[in-house]
C-alpha cells in the first residue's frame, strides 16, 4: 500500500493540474457561453423528452457513471483509507469525502462545460465515439479542437490515470480476496495471475462491454456495502458528532500547541 501510496501521489495530482489547467484555459477562451452551457444541461435534464421519454433511462446512465466517477456507496475508498495511520477515524472519512466533491464536482462539471462549448456532444463527425461510449477519445477530440496537439498529452494522461486506476484496485482486489480466501502467498499469486488477464481482456473488448462489465461488478459491490452503511449509519453519526463536540470545543488546537511546544 506504502509503494501504491508513493506512486500515485505522484502520478495523480500532476496529471488532475494539467486536466484542469487545460480546462479552465478553454472556459476562460470562452467564458460567454458558460450561461447558455448550464441553460442547455437545465433543459436537457428537465426537457418534456427526458421527463416523459428519457428520464429513467438517463438517471440510471448518471448513477452508474457515478459510480465510475466517485466510487460513492462501492466501499473501495474505505479499504484504502482504513490502512492510513490516524488518531481520528472521523477525520480520515472527512478526508475521504473530498474525492468526490472533486471527482464529480470539479472535474466532471468542468469536462461537461468543455464538452457543451466546443459542440463534441452532438458534433455527426463524432457519431462514432458518442455511439461506443468512447468518452476519453471524445474528450480528446473536443480539448483538442481548442488547444492543438493536446489529444497527445491527454492520451498520455489516461494512460497514467489508468495505470493509477489499475494498481489501487488490485489492492483493493487484493485485500478483498484475502478476507474471501485466507492471506497466504499462493492465494495472493492466484489473484494477481486473474488480475492480469482481465487487463489483457479489458485491453481488447469494446468500451461499451467493459462499462457493461464493470457496472455488474459494481453493482454487486454496492448492494452489501450500503446494507452495511445503513446498519452502521448510528454509529457514524455518533462517532461524528463526538468528533465534532471534540473539535468546537477547542480540543484539537489544545492538542496541536502542545505538541508544537514539545
Amino acid at each position: 500500500i506504502r509503494s501504491i501510496a508513493r506512486t500515485t501521489e505522484k502520478i495523480v495530482p500532476l496529471m488532475c493540474g494539467i486536466y484542469i489547467l487545460a480546462c479552465l484555459a478553454i472556459i476562460v477562451m470562452q467564458v460567454e457561453q458558460i450561461p447558455a452551457c448550464f441553460m442547455a444541461i437545465w433543459n436537457g435534464a428537465f426537457s418534456d423528452n427526458a421527463m416523459y421519454g428519457g428520464f429513467l433511462g438517463v438517471l440510471v446512465i448518471g448513477f452508474k457513471r457515478a459510480a465510475f466517477s466517485n466510487e460513492a456507496g462501492v466501499g473501495s475508498a474505505a479499504i484504502a483509507h482504513s490502512a492510513a495511520k490516524t488518531k481520528f477515524p472521523v477525520r480520515e472519512g472527512i478526508v475521504a469525502s473530498l474525492g468526490p466533491f472533486v471527482d464529480t464536482i470539479m472535474i466532471c462539471t468542468m469536462t461537461a462545460l468543455v464538452m457543451i462549448i466546443t459542440g463534441a456532444y452532438n458534433d455527426p463527425q463524432y457519431a462514432d465515439l458518442i455511439k461506443s461510449d468512447n468518452g476519453a477519445a471524445l474528450t480528446s477530440a473536443a480539448m483538442n479542437s481548442q488547444i492543438p496537439y493536446f489529444n497527445y498529452v491527454l492520451s498520455v494522461s489516461v494512460i497514467l490515470f489508468a495505470y493509477s486506476t489499475m494498481i489501487s484496485w488490485s489492492y483493493y482486489g487484493e485485500r478483498c480476496w484475502a478476507f474471501l480466501f485466507g492471506d497466504s502467498p499462493s492465494i495472493s499469486l492466484a489473484y494477481r495471475i486473474l488480475f492480469l488477464v482481465f487487463v489483457v481482456l479489458g485491453s481488447v473488448v469494446s468500451a461499451t462491454n467493459v462499462l457493461d462489465f464493470g457496472d455488474l461488478m459494481i453493482l454487486g459491490m454496492a448492494f452489501p456495502n450500503i446494507l452495511g452503511v445503513l446498519l452502521l449509519s448510528n454509529r457514524v453519526k455518533r462517532e461524528l458528532d463526538k468528533y465534532w463536540s471534540r473539535y468546537k470545543s477547542g480540543e484539537f488546537d489544545n492538542t496541536a500547541s502542545s505538541t508544537e511546544e514539545k
